[in-house]
Order: C-alpha cells, then sequence, then structure tokens
C-alpha cells in the first residue's frame, strides 16, 4: 500500500550502459515535506537514478509516479512541467543576464509576443521572499553574486515553476560555511511548504543534519533505506562501502626529515598577501581557511602559476626564481593538484594512460619514439597502485567516476616523483571509501619521505591525517603549529580574524 504522503515513486528501476547495468531494480519513494538524502559512493548509481528522475534518461525498465499519476518525461522540459526541478553542482546560470532574467529563462510569461514584464516581476518577487536574501535582487547581475547566491538564484528558478520535487546535488561543495547555512535554512523552508526534497552530498555530517529519511545506494541497487534518526553515520558508512571501515584516518609511521621546501616573505599580485612556511621530507602541512582567503593563490604561486610581487621559494635549498615557470619546477621535483580536476587537472577526453604520463613523457621515449608497450605497463602498474577502477589504461579519463578521476590525478603526481606535492582540496567531490584510500596514499607517501602541503575545507581530514596546520586568514598565513595545539575552534577563529 502506497504512503498517503508520497509524492514520488520510482519503482524496480533498471538502467544498463553497453554490458554495464548502472541500476539494477532500484526502488526509492519520496514524502511530501520531506528531505530524502541520496548516498553512495562515487559510481554507486546515484546521477543515473537521478537523470531519469529528470527526464535526461529513459529507463530499461521499471515504473515511475508522480502525484499518484504515471510519470514517464520525455526529457528534462517535461519533467520541469510536471514538477521536478534539479539543481546540479555545477551550476547553470547566465552570468550577464539579471536575477530576475535568469530566474524566468525559459518560462516567461507573454501575450501577443510581448513579454508581461509585470507577472515576472510579481512571480520573481514572490520566489526570492522565500529564500529572505536582501542581497539578491531582481536587477542585479547574476555573475556578480557569490557562488551561494547564484545556487539561490536557481532555487528560486524552480520556484516560479511550481516544483513539487526538487533535486540538490552536492549544492555545498564549492560553498563557504556562510552560504551553505544559508541554504540550508532555505530546504527547511522548502521542506515546510510541503515541497519534497533529494539531496545528494558525499559530506554526510550535513546529510545526517538536514534529512529526514535516507536511502543508499551501492553497485547499482539500494542497499538501505531508513529514517535518518534511528541509525548513526558508522552504520551509513557500512552500507556503503560494503564493509567495515575500521579507519578513517589511516595512521602512518613518519619521521620527519630535512626541510625540502622553504617560503618565505611570499606576496602575489593579489594574493597571498603575506606568507611564510618551512615543511621537512616526511611530513604532512595543512593549511586551512575560509574560500577566498588566499590558500589556492598561495600554492599557484608556489608552483610559479601565479605571478609573484615579493618573497622567495627554496626547493631543497635551492631557490626557485619567479620567472622559473610550472615546467621547471616540476622538473625539480615540485608537483601541484589542482582543486580544479575537470578544467585544470585532468584532460578528460585523453585516456588514463595519456593522462598519467604527460608529465614525464621522455621516459617512455627511445630515439625519439615513444615505447607505446612501455608506456602502458607503467599506466597499469601506477592504476593497481591507487586502485582505480577502470575498464583499462585505455579508458577515457572523463567515463571514471569522480573518486577515481582523482586517483589518476595524484598518480600522476607519484609517477612525476615530486619530491613535494602541493594538494589543493584532494578529496573535494569524493565519497566516503575514496577518500579512505586517498587518506592511506597521502600517509604513505609521507611515511616514504614525500613532503605535503594540503588545502582543505573540510576541518576533520586536515586534524586526522596532518603533522601541523596553519591557518589562512585575508590573505596572510598564520605561524604552523603541531596538530594537537589546535581545535577546530581555535582554526576558525584564526580563520575568520579572531
Amino acid at each position: 500500500m502506497i504512503d498517503p504522503d508520497t509524492i514520488l515513486s520510482m519503482k524496480d528501476v533498471v538502467k544498463s550502459f553497453g554490458s554495464g547495468r548502472a541500476l539494477d531494480d532500484v526502488s526509492v519513494d519520496l514524502r511530501c515535506g520531506e528531505v530524502h538524502a541520496m548516498i553512495g559512493e562515487n559510481g554507486a548509481g546515484k546521477s543515473t537514478l537521478m537523470k531519469i528522475l529528470s527526464g535526461a534518461y529513459r529507463p530499461d525498465s521499471g515504473a515511475m509516479s508522480l502525484g499518484g499519476s504515471r510519470y514517464a518525461p520525455r526529457g528534462p522540459r517535461e519533467a520541469l512541467a510536471k514538477g521536478v526541478a534539479m539543481i546540479y553542482q555545477e551550476l547553470a546560470i547566465a552570468p550577464h543576464l539579471t536575477v530576475e532574467a535568469n530566474i524566468m529563462l525559459g518560462h516567461e510569461r507573454s501575450r501577443s509576443g510581448l513579454i508581461r514584464r509585470d507577472e515576472h516581476r510579481r512571480m520573481v518577487m514572490e520566489a526570492l521572499s522565500l529564500l529572505d536574501n536582501p542581497d539578491i535582487r531582481p536587477e542585479a547581475i547574476a555573475g556578480t553574486l557569490s557562488v551561494g547566491g547564484q545556487q539561490l538564484v536557481e532555487v528560486a528558478r524552480a520556484l516560479v515553476t511550481n516544483a513539487r520535487v526538487i533535486v540538490f546535488d552536492e549544492p555545498t561543495s564549492s560553498l563557504t560555511e556562510r552560504d551553505a547555512t544559508k541554504l540550508f535554512e532555505v530546504i527547511r523552508k522548502l521542506r515546510g511548504k510541503g515541497i519534497a526534497i533529494v539531496y545528494i552530498s558525499h559530506f554526510l555530517e550535513e546529510v545526517r543534519r538536514l534529512a529526514d529519511r535516507y536511502t543508499v545506494l551501492r553497485d547499482g541497487r539500494a542497499v538501505e533505506t531508513g529514517r535518518m534518526a534511528e541509525t548513526n553515520l558508522n552504520a551509513i558508512i557500512r552500507a556503503m562501502v560494503g564493509r567495515e571501515l575500521t579507519e578513517l584516518f589511516p595512521k602512518s609511521e613518519r619521521r620527519p626529515g630535512e626541510v625540502v621546501l622553504s617560503v618565505s616573505g611570499m606576496a602575489g599580485r593579489v594574493l597571498p598577501i603575506r606568507a611564510n612556511l618551512e615543511i621537512r621530507r616526511g611530513e604532512i602541512l595543512g593549511i586551512a581557511g575560509l574560500v577566498g582567503a588566499g590558500r589556492t593563490e598561495l600554492l599557484r604561486s608556489i608552483f610559479g602559476l601565479d605571478e609573484v610581487r615579493s618573497g622567495r621559494v627554496l626547493v631543497k635549498g635551492v631557490e626557485m626564481g619567479r620567472s622559473l615557470r610550472p615546467r621547471k619546477r616540476m622538473e625539480r621535483g615540485v608537483g601541484l593538484l589542482s582543486e580544479d580536476r575537470k578544467g585544470e587537472g585532468l584532460a578528460l577526453r585523453r585516456s588514463i594512460e595519456d593522462n598519467l604520463t604527460y608529465p614525464a613523457l621522455n621516459r617512455h621515449a627511445r630515439w625519439g619514439w615513444l615505447d607505446l608497450k612501455g608506456r602502458r605497463a607503467e599506466a597499469s602498474r601506477w592504476m593497481k597502485a591507487v586502485r582505480v577502477k577502470s575498464a583499462g589504461p585505455g579508458q577515457a579519463v572523463g567515463d571514471l567516476s569522480g573518486g577515481n578521476q582523482q586517483k589518476v590525478a595524484i598518480a600522476r603526481l607519484l609517477h612525476q616523483e615530486a619530491d613535494v606535492l602541493l594538494l589543493d582540496e584532494p578529496t573535494r567531490g569524493i565519497d566516503i571509501g575514496s577518500k579512505a584510500e586517498i587518506y592511506r596514499m597521502i600517509g604513505d607517501l609521507a611515511a616514504t619521505g614525500t613532503a605535503v602541503v594540503m588545502v582543505s575545507s573540510y576541518l576533520p581530514e586536515l586534524m586526522g591525517i596532518c603533522d601541523r596546520l596553519a591557518v589562512m586568514a585575508r590573505g596572510v598565513l598564520s605561524e604552523a603549529r603541531p596538530i594537537g595545539a589546535w581545535t577546530e575552534d581555535a582554526v576558525m577563529n584564526v580563520a575568520t580574524g579572531g
């Protein structure tokens, strides 16, 4: 018997791509006025299920109903017309248009070919009133808003379509803590209006705070559904990975050696304003701070990607001149993992072996010719070392899950044989199982003498794996202190200028 409060039902949904089954008899129901968390590792089937819900994919078999009626959208536009809206991690905003134009884009009201502007403004104001954010004005240019503000514009766009179901896909992965808190307030208001929310996130702590119920997907199957208040994070993690994850932050035996990277008096064109740090072989140095504080700019300046106004960078006692570009710094043992994995970190259309070996192709060349067999063997070795799940070295990186893409990016640095690794948000947007493996890899690298500088917005991982920690606040890097000298409250106090 169907619960009378059920707004959406997906029953025995199956979807295959070639010989691989992405969804295997998945059943989920969604109730009015609830936040339902969809949880699972990368590649578990969450995105495929949501694309079927939004009309982007057609299921091979199974049935869906919305509001008690059969639901089988032939595309995203039809799904939206029936009341199902998607808010993706990658925002779909026209930055040069006003907030009002963005909200009404594709939903314009007209009479005799003329836009009914008064009706537009009324609908937009009603939607924005629910968001209760004075910074978001109808006449404001969307591109001038923060990422969090742009995301709320997308929420308003869903509201003018009278959405009954709104799906949030990794909504806080690029938000500041302030913007994330505002978003949570808006989601609770939507729930209070009777709207059903599907919430997808790898941040299990926020899922625990926000969701009423949850469904765990693993290997294309729905393996567990329940009330969030009746479970705990360990049980959810166990359902996600199919095993007991005994230690999220594995410990490795590390003995710091000589100083391998020294930065003194560094100032960039805009950020950082002032930064000094030293890191030794076999050490992990964490850098915390708020989004926009200058952490990414610091790593890019050390690597030679951003212009530097002043300061010195020494690697293994040798000064890296300001004009020394990234290629030369790589040759001297410095490797960078960009926070923008898809835009800067990987060539998504190229194969795994291409991505792994591009920085050191000369190792696989003989008399000007590439040793393709040797290169593939080397790529396979590193794939095995970091546990990349794929169809083989020739598979396109863009076809991998986010966690496996990140492993390829890290394996590229390992193949480069860097002495100093600059890791910018190395676990952003990947699942808990992949995070645990990446923490293990970072710890093992430090144990063998690699120096690791790691930027992260996720404090628990910095506190869990780093030896020392420094905090960036408004472009200025604090003194690094042993990790035991910090608490999360102390870190946030420094990060906010306390």
